[in-house]
C-alpha cells in the first residue's frame, strides 16, 4: 500500500451549504392573546392553542391537536366554561370564576376575538 493524501470529499457529500442547514425551531409569529384567571385556574389562548391550569396542573392543546373550542357562561352566570374538543373527540373543560361578574362580558369579548383570530371556521 502506497501512502496517498486523503481523497477530497466528493460534491454533493459532507456538509449541507449554510443556507440548507438545520434551522433551530421557531418561536410562534406573535398574535393576540386571552387570559382568564380565578383563585384556583385559568385558561389561555395564544398562538401555540389553549391550555388549561386547574389547581397548578397544566394541559395545553397545540391547534393541530384542538378539533373546536367552545365557550358559554356557567348556569349561575359568575363563571367563563372553556371546552376544548380534541381530534380523537375528547372534551376537556376548564371553569374560570369572574370578579367581578362584569368581567365576564369582557372575557366574552375577547375570546371571540382571539378564537376568531386562530381559528376563522369555528
Amino acid at each position: 500500500m502506497t501512502d496517498q493524501p486523503p481523497a477530497s470529499t466528493p460534491p454533493g457529500f459532507g456538509l449541507p451549504p449554510p443556507q440548507y442547514a438545520p434551522q433551530p425551531p421557531q418561536p410562534p409569529a406573535p398574535g393576540p392573546e386571552f387570559l382568564a384567571v380565578d383563585k384556583h385556574n385559568s385558561v389561555v389562548v395564544d398562538a401555540s392553542g389553549v391550555a388549561f391550569e386547574m389547581y397548578d396542573i397544566t394541559v395545553d392543546f397545540p391547534w393541530p391537536e384542538i378539533r373546536s373550542v367552545h365557550y358559554k357562561a356557567s348556569p349561575n352566570g359568575k363563571a367563563l366554561m372553556v371546552a376544548v374538543v380534541h381530534l380523537d373527540g375528547r372534551v376537556y373543560e376548564c371553569v374560570v370564576t369572574a370578579k367581578p361578574r362584569e368581567l365576564l362580558r369582557g372575557w366574552f369579548a375577547q375570546l371571540a376575538w382571539v378564537l376568531g383570530y386562530y381559528r376563522p371556521m369555528g
